[in-house]
């Protein structure tokens, strides 16, 4: 059984940012309540942040994608604990995409289950093309391969049961990127 993590550089730059973002911030507010005597409540603020940020944390390094011959198993983000037999699966679907409003382009796997639906989904941002190229090496089920890269609106006019309840919703005009 091969384990997978998302890019741990995403988690320290995120990091860095709110840092970044807060600290003045959180300097500005101390000044203004510590004449007042009500720094507190700034005080509260500041570990209540620092606790959701710690959770955020756990909860990131926890995501793995677990992948074997027998089964593909996921703990997401928020926890969520997925395990799919190989049975289930029929194929693996892999492609391009474009960032919208840029021609960059991330790498996207799909496993597709026997009824058409994604059963787990590695995007670009957060896992790199080696383990998603482990996936389809390990799991022996027929691999698609999109050669040429697709825009959102070109998946959602002809997969749109791969892409996420709020990629199908997008209003027409955003999706002429």
């Amino acid at each position: 059984m091969v384990s997978l993590r998302p890019h741990g550089h995403l988690f320290r730059q995120s990091a860095v940012a709110v840092f970044l973002l807060i600290t003045p911030v959180l300097a500005v507010i101390f000044w203004l309540t510590i004449p007042n005597g009500t720094w507190l409540a700034v005080v509260v603020v500041v570990l209540v942040l620092m606790l959701l940020f710690g959770l955020a944390m756990i909860a990131f390094y926890r995501t793995t994608i677990w992948v074997s011959r027998s089964h593909i198993a996921e703990r997401g983000f928020f926890g969520r604990m997925t395990t799919i037999p190989a049975d289930a699966i029929d194929g693996i679907m892999m492609l391009d995409l474009y960032q919208s409003g840029t021609l960059d382009t991330h790498p996207q796997l799909f496993v597709t289950g026997v009824d058409g639906r994604v059963l787990v989904r590695m995007r670009g941002q957060y896992w790199s093309r080696d383990d998603m190229e482990t996936v389809a090496d390990i799991l022996e089920v027929p691999i698609v391969h999109i050669p040429d890269p697709v825009t959102l609106r070109e998946l959602n006019a002809s997969r749109p049961e791969l892409l996420y309840w709020f990629e199908r919703r997008f209003p027409r005009r955003l999706l002429d990127i």
